[in-house]
């Protein structure tokens, strides 16, 4: 039978908002190597790992080709030390509306919590937040070998846990999430505007409630 025993958590955008810090990071390595990004295009870059985003900027530059693996992982990582230290000024305050309220009320019901982020920098931003307690689960970026919209990080995040999929609800604020929680075989609250697909779709995560969530599983 099925029973609703966990509740998996993309990072940017749901608990915090730091998409903006990566945008700007993306938009300084893209100039540095000729190729003009603005914000728009950043939104295709949600949810998806350093290396797959480095290689839709490069195709859009039309330079797919200009550069080695390893003059590739040069430029990844020199993005990721500009977003990083970006990440200095990260606190509590940045927190999303509701957020921590809904950790403690998911606490509190005795169900598990773990984040599905793909980012590397994940452990340090929930620390800057001090949020890490509130975790019983990080899935480790680093081993994730497909990204969203691939199921992975969720099903390693579900096994993490020690839950079935089937027996979690997952949310998201990017297509490609909400892709990878529904393929995982979870139900998905989406956050934000124009998703599809999902199980319920909030404004903002002020909205989302663990009655919300609750509901969403016996859908």
């Amino acid at each position: 039978m099925k029973q609703l025993e966990a509740v998996i958590f993309d990072l940017d955008g749901v608990i915090t908002d730091s998409a903006h810090f990566h945008y700007l990071a993306w938009k300084q390595l893209a100039a540095d190597i000729d190729i003009e990004i603005d914000e728009a295009f950043n939104e295709t870059l949600k949810g998806i790992s350093r290396m797959d985003s480095l290689d839709l900027i490069l195709a859009k530059g039309g330079r797919e080709k200009d550069f080695t693996l390893e003059q590739k992982e040069e430029l990844a990582a020199k993005k990721n030390a500009h977003y990083v230290e970006l990440l200095k000024d990260l606190s509590a305050a940045d927190i999303l509306p509701g957020i921590k309220p809904l950790l403690a009320a998911i606490r509190a019901a005795n169900l598990k919590i773990a984040l599905a982020s793909v980012s590397k920098n994940a452990p340090m931003v929930l620390a800057a937040l001090g949020l890490t307690d509130s975790f019983d689960y990080l899935a480790d970026a680093a081993k994730i070998t497909h990204s969203k919209p691939d199921p992975e990080i969720f099903l390693v995040a579900a096994a993490g846990l020690g839950v079935e999929p089937a027996n979690a609800v997952g949310i998201e604020d990017a297509q490609a999430g909400v892709e990878a929680i529904k393929s995982a075989g979870m139900k998905a609250i989406g956050v934000g505007t124009g998703l599809v697909g999902t199980d319920e779709l909030v404004s903002d995560t002020s909205k989302l409630t663990l009655a919300m969530i609750q509901k969403v599983f016996q859908i």
